[in-house]
């Protein structure tokens, strides 16, 4: 019997606070939490994305920098990283570097892979991935239109127009 009452007391409390009905109550009440839940489903971040473990080998430690000295161009070439025991070198304005920590890029196969083992000044300076320009040559190059300039201008031919012949007033 007290439920009963209870919900007796709870109607009446609905229509004299809000006006429905409990039906209508509890409907805008679902309704209302289910926006609630679409809403904040929108605007919430997503969950975390689940860590798959990796299984990754262990690399080697890498080798300090090396230190050669004097290299000429044919000892350089040794370094071009055909062999993985040997590290990765490259010059430019002979200045020797060392990028074996970047051998994904300057190894074999990589998108860089002609500068190792060799002076890339020119290459390097004209963003150029042509063979012909890998090599220390800093030395500027006359431009295509400049030596054009340089070069003695061809004698065009003269042009006789004929003459008019007009008689003074």
């Amino acid at each position: 019997m007290a439920v009963a009452e209870l919900w007796e007391t709870l109607k009446q409390a609905i229509l004299a606070y809000t006006g429905l009905s409990p039906t209508a109550f509890f409907t805008a009440v679902a309704v209302a939490a289910a926006l609630y839940h679409v809403v904040s489903g929108i605007f919430a971040p997503p969950p975390p994305p689940r860590q798959r473990p990796r299984e990754e080998p262990e690399a080697e430690p890498l080798p300090p920098p090396v230190q050669l000295g004097e290299v000429d161009e044919e000892e350089l070439r040794q370094y071009d990283g055909s062999d993985p025991k040997k590290p990765l070198l490259m010059a430019i304005k002979g200045q020797i570097y060392d990028v074996t920590q970047s051998r994904m890029f300057y190894g074999p196969g990589g998108p860089y892979a002609l500068f190792a083992g060799k002076d890339a000044s020119r290459a390097l300076a004209k963003m150029s991935f042509e063979p012909q320009d890998l090599n220390g040559d800093t030395a500027p190059q006359a431009h295509p239109q400049e030596q054009m300039k340089q070069s003695p201008p061809r004698q065009r031919p003269r042009r006789h127009l004929p003459q008019s012949t007009s008689r003074g007033r």
